[in-house]
């Protein structure tokens, strides 16, 4: 469960950490860079900007609760992510992973045209009344994203935050909203809701509900608060009582907007 911070000759904990560029459509202060030879997305935590149902100044350490998460499961979604001290200052510093966008896992089509074993998630029509439809595809790797969403209630999965590579694997991105005690679950994966978790998935949870009692709640505790963990334990023990992918909680939008 330890960070493992090593590549090649490269100290990504203590390198130099050089600026090239910023993502302008982001919410908070993002900024694309490289550690040697290792390109990075690093996000300060002095442009954070506020909101109304999270502490100031705890996206960063979210965004490593989440990774830390991710390995607990053993299904490799966030990409190593860790805290260090950059040009501006301490902040979230993430692996960058290069999307292949040729088949995109959540799109948006029109309604008479959705591919065969894909899931419906939202019907609605464009400006000129053209039905279309939301969908995302049916595929072990994002029942894995889905199912991680849950444990880290997380209230931002728009398409866009899921990055498609190689060989069928997805990496989720941007977790800065996550791990709130009250249901915040805001998701375009709602494809799976009512049905049955398998038996790979009940064992990731389970895994991370065993490891909640030893290093993982450790590591935790230095990133998230005491009842924001026990709710993270409630919602593992939730899925492991149910053994099946939720519904919508609560009076709050059951999506992100925008969608992407």
């Amino acid at each position: 469960m330890r960070l493992d911070l090593e590549h090649d000759e490269v100290d990504l904990e203590h390198g130099d950490l050089e600026l090239e560029g910023r993502i302008a459509v982001a919410s908070n202060a993002t900024f694309v860079g490289t550690i040697g030879d290792v390109a990075v997305v690093y996000k300060p935590v002095a442009g954070e900007r506020p909101l109304w149902d999270f502490p100031d100044g705890t996206l960063a350490s979210r965004e490593v609760a989440a990774y830390l998460v991710s390995q607990a499961l053993g299904w490799t979604i966030v990409p190593l992510t860790w805290m260090r001290e950059g040009p501006l200052g301490v902040g979230m510093v993430q692996r960058w992973q290069e999307p292949d966008h040729e088949r995109d896992p959540v799109d948006v089509v029109p309604s008479h045209a959705v591919p065969d074993h894909w899931r419906t998630v939202l019907e609605g029509s464009d400006e000129g009344g053209r039905p279309l439809t939301v969908i995302h595809e049916d595929s072990a790797a994002l029942r894995r994203i889905a199912v991680f969403d849950v444990l880290v209630n997380n209230a931002d999965r728009k398409g866009s935050h899921i990055l498609p590579v190689s060989e069928g694997h997805r990496y989720g991105v941007d977790h800065g909203v996550t791990f709130h005690t009250e249901p915040k679950l805001r998701t375009v994966l709602w494809g799976w809701m009512d049905e049955a978790l398998d038996p790979d998935e009940i064992a990731g949870i389970t895994q991370v509900r065993a490891k909640l009692d030893g290093e993982l709640g450790e590591q935790l505790a230095t990133l998230l608060s005491g009842p924001e963990i026990e709710a993270l334990t409630a919602r593992c023990e939730r899925l492991l009582a149910t053994r099946t992918f939720p519904r919508p909680e609560g009076d709050a939008p059951a999506v992100p907007w925008p969608l992407f």
